[in-house]
This record gives structure tokens, C-alpha cells and sequence, in this order.
């Protein structure tokens, strides 16, 4: 979580660019595969590559979008954009999910032999392959840079390569003369999509709502908090995420005979010392004489 505003986007349109392009390949592998097996877990598995696309490419806007600086309209930036690409892309998942059930539900009624398994058999693996590689390279990301949108299309794309595990099964199968089979899976893929899409509009819905950081990080603002000199307590503490932003708001406990100007020096190294740890912080701090605190704590 720790990183400046250059870094976030760099790694973050580096994420984008690199979804759209492995998606894109995948479409291409996968409908030539399917149009030669007539698979419907080839189907499902384009299917949810086109949607993929449709995802990332709404994902690369959304990100650019909410990486520009805050403006007058938008004083605490526009981070928020990236929850709301989450939750996009939770509809696109659910979407997709309900077409492959429907085809899949005419595949089992009235199945038929794949022809051609071998080329749907190397698509999948292609596709393992890179949704492997892309994987991998968001997960670097998301410690770089925490993005939530990332994290989504990365979620997304696990469940991916089980679905692709699930479609070389299938054909398997299908081989062997289970023919049924090829749309009962599909149907399972249908129904894995789904709960992984409950997952990322849960995750994107909890940051929308201004939810707390996670207890260790929000602990660890409070031990920096109390080591400063001059510090006799706080409370109040309140965090909350926008994008790449760490908001962090305080009441600062303080000597009652303090001097304004030695108060604000306190306030400004409380301030230094969190944003020394997490630099993509905003830190506001409202200053309290420890006598009211303690008559506030009486009553």
C-alpha cells in the first residue's frame, strides 16, 4: 500500500493494457476453437473471454479516469471510479454466467460429439498459459499498488484458469463418450462465475461505503500515532480507501497549556511519520485539550 501517485499509474495502465491484450489473444485462440469443435464448454470459455475484454477495456477508461488529481468538482479525487469498475465487472461476470446456462441447458437436452477435440484441446491450453502469465503479473501489481480494480480483474482472472482446467476435463470426457458432460460443465462454470462475481461487488461495494482499512494497518497508524512526542492519546481514529488514497482522520490528544504553534508542530510530525509509512495517505487532525477528553470519558 505503500506508493506515490507516478508509480500507482504506471503499474496500474501497465495492468489494464496487459488485460486487454491476453483477453483479445484468448478470443482469437478460442473461436477458431470453437468453431471447428462446436464444444459448448469451448463456448462458455470464449464467452467469458469476450466478456473479459468488454471488462478490461471498461476497467483501462475507468482507471485512467480515476488516477487524474482531485479538481474542484471532486476535492478528495476521483478513486472512487476504480469500486465502481469493480462492480462493473461483477455485472459482466453474472451476465455472462447466465448465457453459458441457457446454452448449456440445449446442449444437455440435445447433445451431440465434439468434433475436433484436439484443437480445443491446445486453445485451452493456450489460454491456460497466458491467463497464468497475466495472473502473475497482477498479483505484482496489486502489492505494488493495492488497486481494487486490479484486484477484481485479477480475482476474475483465477477463476479463469480453474474454468479452463474444467473445459480440458470436459473434452476429456466427451472423448471417452460422455457426450452430456461437455454441457454440464459449462453449466458448473456458469455457477463458479457467478460466485466469484458476488465476491468482487462485495469487495467494491465495502470500499464505496467508506469501510475501515484492515484492523493491522489501522493499529499500525495508531502505534505511530502514540510514539510522537508530545502525543498523550487519541481517538477517534478513522480510515477509509478512494483508489490509490489512504483518507486518515484523528483527534489528537494534547497538553491543555500547549502553545498553538507548538500544538500545530506535533499535529504537522503526527502527520510526517504516517505519511512516512504510508505515502498514500491524507492525513486531518483536529487537536483536543486532554482535560475535555477526560471529561468527555467521565460523562
Amino acid at each position: 500500500m505503500q506508493h506515490n501517485s507516478q508509480h500507482y499509474a504506471f503499474w496500474i495502465r501497465l495492468a489494464t493494457t496487459a488485460a486487454v491484450v491476453a483477453a483479445v489473444s484468448m478470443i482469437l485462440v478460442k473461436a477458431v476453437a470453437w468453431y471447428m469443435s462446436e464444444s459448448a464448454s469451448m463456448l462458455a470459455s470464449m464467452t467469458d473471454s469476450i466478456f473479459d475484454v468488454a471488462a478490461s477495456v471498461f476497467n483501462l477508461f475507468v482507471v485512467r479516469y480515476a488516477l487524474m488529481p482531485a479538481d474542484r468538482e471532486h476535492r478528495f479525487g476521483h478513486g472512487k471510479a476504480e469500486s465502481l469498475a469493480g462492480l462493473a465487472q461483477a455485472a459482466f461476470i453474472m451476465g455472462s454466467a447466465l448465457l453459458l446456462i441457457f446454452h448449456s441447458v440445449d446442449r444437455i437436452k440435445n447433445p451431440s460429439p465434439i468434433l475436433h477435440s484436439h484443437v480445443a484441446f491446445y486453445a485451452t491450453l493456450f489460454s491456460i498459459v497466458v491467463t497464468l502469465a497475466l495472473v502473475t503479473f497482477q498479483k505484482v501489481v496489486v502489492s505494488k499498488t493495492g488497486s481494487v480494480a486490479i484486484k477484481a480483474d485479477s480475482m476474475h482472472y483465477k477463476s479463469d484458469l480453474l474454468m479452463n482446467l474444467a473445459v480440458l476435463v470436459a473434452l476429456w470426457l466427451t472423448a471417452l463418450g460422455y457426450v452430456a458432460v461437455d454441457g454440464w460443465f459449462a453449466i458448473g462454470i456458469a455457477l463458479y462465475l457467478m460466485w466469484g462475481a458476488k465476491e468482487i461487488a462485495l469487495e467494491s461495494a465495502h470500499t464505496l461505503m467508506d469501510r475501515e482499512v484492515d484492523d493491522s494497518i489501522r493499529q499500525q497508524i495508531i502505534t505511530i500515532i502514540k510514539q510522537q512526542t508530545g502525543v498523550l492519546g487519541v481517538h477517534d481514529v478513522r480510515t477509509r480507501l478512494s483508489g490509490p488514497t489512504m483518507f486518515v482522520q484523528m483527534h489528537l490528544e494534547l497538553a491543555d497549556a500547549l502553545p498553538l504553534v507548538e500544538a500545530h508542530s506535533i499535529s504537522d510530525r503526527v502527520e510526517q511519520a504516517i505519511i512516512q509509512s504510508f505515502s498514500n495517505a491524507e492525513v486531518l487532525i483536529h487537536q483536543d485539550p486532554v482535560s475535555v477528553v477526560s471529561v468527555k470519558k467521565a460523562d
